[in-house]
């Protein structure tokens, strides 16, 4: 993308660098040794280094990193949740003896209304880091994370691989996660994980924009060599479109955000003969349920509960049929939410094991539009540039033959107009209403492309 007014209408300022604040690296890894300090640097000024656009860290003193190591215990959990939900603000007046099923849903929208009423009144807020969840109905989302339960993300994955084989231990140099994204632009950046000898991990956008050239890409990628990647299917798609399986070699693949294809998945197995784990979550709930092949999801044994109620009430549908998804999270203590829809539909079952599991899960696809020059676009680009022009929802469809309708709820018409001609390369056909209702009743799909991916 050379042309400077093509960059200019693109341009995101919450993606350019130094947009925020920042800590010093002291601060961002408190138990920062001359070892990572070593590895940071190492990354930060590798010659062949994409353009990092950000610096974080995970904030753990020591206790904590001893902490993070361990998942939390799931032992009578539930009332003990309900408790922390009753010290926010929007739960403050439930009874004391309310059991779940007494709580009202929620929904995302609830969150932006009022994100703030769902922090507990006595969080330690020392501890908050935010995070913008995108979404894929609607506005973006800033959530209160905790450090914690972030840092223990990364030990979920590595005790999710196990199981199926996969070692991933702190030895030698090899970076421990890469991060892949693949859109024009993105939060990029090295880290190290403290609770992990101070491995380096990266966010990384395999986007071109991102490289002086694809040469460099491939010798950075071959160089970390990650032994864990995470990514939605449309990045994990790149790397394999993008040759770069001759330069890695994962233990583990996990795939997120969005639904990942059968076929997807035969086609990374086969490249990397490594497990691929398809994990069903959402930035509000953090992770859900799991699954290693095409059958039921998982759901995982973490301070989850999950329910499938109607679309239209709060009750519940018989056992095995289909309903909307409805989810309590427990595992971040500054958002505990109760009977959060999460607006993706499918059905609850009982696996060999006795385990439950969410078949026939209908939630976000990975699609990706044609653009005139012939490249395809994921519709996460999409999504950044409806949400910046103020979009509180929007449904975008693609024709066969390559035609874009598209109707958005709220915003600015014209610069959402310019900026999706721009990323398309072609007019558009971009209609403006008033409120979500009017895109229709229910969820309706976001993004829907006629043409041959």
């Amino acid at each position: 993308m050379s042309d400077p007014d093509l960059q200019g209408r693109l341009a995101l300022a919450e993606y350019a660098s130094g947009e925020a604040a920042v800590l010093t690296d002291a601060e961002r890894w408190p138990t920062l040794d001359a070892e990572g300090a070593a590895r940071l640097l190492r990354w930060r000024t590798h010659p062949d280094a994409p353009a990092w656009t950000h610096a974080t860290g995970d904030r753990l003193s020591a206790a904590a990193i001893d902490r993070v190591r361990h998942p939390l215990s799931t032992v009578d959990w539930l009332p003990a949740h309900l408790a922390d939900a009753r010290r926010t603000l929007h739960y403050g007046n439930m009874p004391a003896d309310a059991d779940l099923e007494d709580f009202p849903t929620i929904s995302r929208a609830d969150l932006m209304a009022d994100i703030a009423a769902f922090v507990p009144l006595d969080a330690d807020l020392e501890r908050m880091l935010h995070g913008t969840s995108s979404g894929s109905t609607g506005a973006a989302l800033l959530i209160p994370d905790d450090v914690e339960e972030v840092a223990r993300g990364f030990h979920l994955l590595v005790a999710l691989a196990a199981p199926a084989g996969a070692s991933v231990t702190a030895e030698g140099e090899r970076m421990a996660v890469a991060n892949l994204v693949f859109q024009r632009q993105a939060f990029t950046y090295v880290s190290v994980i403290s609770s992990f000898g101070q491995r380096a991990m990266a966010r990384i956008n395999l986007h071109s924009s991102s490289w002086r050239d694809l040469a460099a890409r491939a010798r950075f990628l071959a160089e970390a060599d990650p032994q864990v990647l995470s990514g939605h299917p449309a990045s994990l798609a790149e790397v394999l479109d993008g040759g770069l399986e001759a330069v890695l070699h994962p233990k583990a693949i996990f795939s997120g955000a969005m639904a990942l294809a059968a076929p997807l998945r035969v086609r990374l197995e086969a490249a990397f003969d490594c497990p691929v784990v398809d994990v069903y979550g959402l930035h509000e709930t953090r992770p859900i349920a799991a699954r290693f092949d095409d059958g039921p999801f998982r759901v995982l044994d973490r301070r989850v509960h999950v329910e499938v109620l109607s679309p239209s009430s709060d009750a519940s549908v018989p056992f095995g049929q289909m309903g909307e998804i409805v989810v309590t999270a427990g595992e971040n203590a500054l958002l505990p939410l109760v009977r959060y829809r999460t607006g993706d539909y499918g059905r609850l079952v009982r696996l060999d094991d006795g385990a439950l599991g969410i078949a026939d899960l209908e939630g976000r696809e990975n699609t990706r539009f044609l653009a005139a020059d012939g490249s395809l676009v994921p519709c996460v680009e999409l999504t950044q540039q409806l949400q910046a022009h103020g979009a509180q929802g929007w449904s975008v469809e693609q024709d066969a033959a390559g035609a874009v309708r598209a109707v958005m709820a709220g915003g600015d018409e014209t610069g959402a107009r310019s900026a999706l001609e721009a990323l398309l390369g072609a007019p558009i056909e971009l209609r403006r209403v008033r409120r979500l209702i009017d895109l229709g009743e229910g969820k309706p799909r976001r993004y829907r492309s006629a043409v041959p991916d």
